[in-house]
């Protein structure tokens, strides 16, 4: 029996780990270096909390560390089930559902968005009494200054410039395409035009529960520059959102469910907070300290948008999901696998290769904008913050992601906080740059 024992142990060794996950084995030479990266901006008061979570196109963890400050979150526990506030991180999932109508014919990217809210049919541009559009001013003053909201948020002469403001007729139709490519010309409270921050922060969008108080609420607003003559960051997507649910009959989180998460076998994403789900605190790094943010501190609609009570009815494409590191993670493989996961065909290839093709900033050192996916240049990879190729994006809570779709692998970064205080700048690059350093020494 003795010389059997050894033939049965080997065999139930084996039996019983093809009933385990057993990771593949991870091209990082030694993950305890990117451990290290990652709780250093947690323990030095740079974040709150960070999870990273790397997998392979079938959905295999690469890599996978958590790390939380315990001085201002004693008892909290995040993995990739955790739920957070994922913002801007929500525009590229509302692209993909547009996208998905107009295989359907639904939609044309080159329907005037007055086709499905006629509440936008005479919408206005605000411009400087020397008629500059302001998405000029922008452009020119954020080249000049070095990108932190706090710095220019409170800068006076551009403000005083331009405000206060004239109102004139647009020039142009505005697209689904110009949604897309914010070419539409709305904005979030983060301009440096005092005057045009104030009018968005009055409309008090975070006491509205239906999307049609918002739409009526923008409606009065004006547009930061002429429709399709240069693009501006702001609720483009928001507003795409809006086209979505009335060329569908359905709301973004219907469509979300129909088209994404039940056939694709996706959770962990959603566009409505139900009661069952706990979000993270919110943190905030004004003045170069850790804290928790005060009711209303965040700005981008001119208060704590989204609205995250159970009871409303309000569905923001540009900025309302909220979703765990797993689900977003799937969601990103799909978009790496050309719009299939599971078996189950969402997009058609050419709809996603749209996604990542080259459509605006396309003069910039960094890199370039597809559909709302940053694409890295080799300056990237030359000041070793990764590879270029790479399909980045984020939102206002500093989430983060990206695809290499030469590797065949997606990233998610995950935290909640706004106003990064200096010991937490560059952890996008300084992350993503230490993997790659050990993924060239692999290749």
């Amino acid at each position: 029996m003795n010389f059997y024992k050894p033939l049965f142990l080997t065999a139930f060794l084996i039996i019983f780990s093809c009933g385990q996950s057993v990771p593949k084995p991870t091209f990082f030479s030694s993950p305890e270096k990117i451990n290290t990266i990652v709780d250093q901006f947690v323990e030095n008061e740079g974040f709150p909390l960070l999870y990273v979570r790397l997998e392979n196109e079938e959905g295999t963890v690469l890599y996978e560390h958590d790390a939380v400050n315990r001085t201002h979150l004693p008892e909290e526990e995040i993995n990739g089930d955790s739920w957070f506030r994922i913002w801007s991180m929500s525009k590229i999932i509302t692209i993909s559902l547009l996208l998905d109508l107009v295989e359907d014919g639904l939609v044309q990217l080159n329907d005037p968005i007055e086709k499905f809210i006629p509440e936008f049919k005479d919408l206005k541009v605000a411009v400087a009494e020397n008629d500059e559009s302001l998405a000029t001013y922008a452009r020119e003053y954020f080249k000049n200054s070095s990108g932190f909201s706090g710095e220019y948020l409170n800068n006076s002469e551009i403000s005083n410039a331009t405000c206060p403001i004239r109102l004139v007729n647009n020039k142009n139709t505005i697209t689904v395409l110009d949604l897309i490519n914010h070419q539409a010309g709305f904005y979030y409270a983060t301009t440096p035009f005092r005057c045009l921050n104030e009018m968005l922060a009055e409309e008090d969008f975070n006491a509205m529960t239906t999307n049609q108080e918002i739409i009526n609420s923008m409606a009065k607003m004006p547009l930061v520059m002429h429709a399709g003559t240069e693009d501006f960051y702001g609720t483009n997507t928001t507003v795409l959102g809006f086209v979505a649910e009335r060329a569908s009959g359905k709301t973004l989180e219907e469509l979300l469910n129909e088209r994404i998460k039940i056939p694709l076998g996706i959770k962990g994403l959603r566009y409505k907070k139900t009661a069952d789900i706990n979000l993270l605190p919110t943190f905030s790094g004004k003045d170069s300290l850790l804290r928790k943010a005060t009711k209303g501190e965040l700005d981008i609609l001119g208060a704590n948008i989204p609205n995250y009570e159970e009871d409303n009815q309000v569905f923001l494409g540009g900025e309302g999901m909220i979703g765990t590191a797993k689900g977003y993670a799937a969601f990103l493989r799909m978009l790496m696998n050309h719009g299939e996961l599971n078996g189950h065909r969402f997009l058609d290839e050419a709809s996603v290769r749209d996604m990542y093709a080259p459509h605006t900033q396309l003069d910039n050192d960094w890199g370039y904008n597809g559909y709302n996916l940053w694409i890295t240049s080799n300056k990237h990879l030359t000041l070793g913050y990764g590879d270029a190729g790479l399909w980045t994006g984020g939102g206002y809570e500093q989430t983060h992601f990206w695809v290499d779709p030469k590797r065949k692998f997606v990233g998610v970064i995950m935290t909640q906080m706004f106003d990064i205080p200096p010991q937490g700048m560059n952890r996008d690059n300084l992350i993503r740059g230490a993997m790659y350093q050990q993924i060239f020494e692999k290749e």
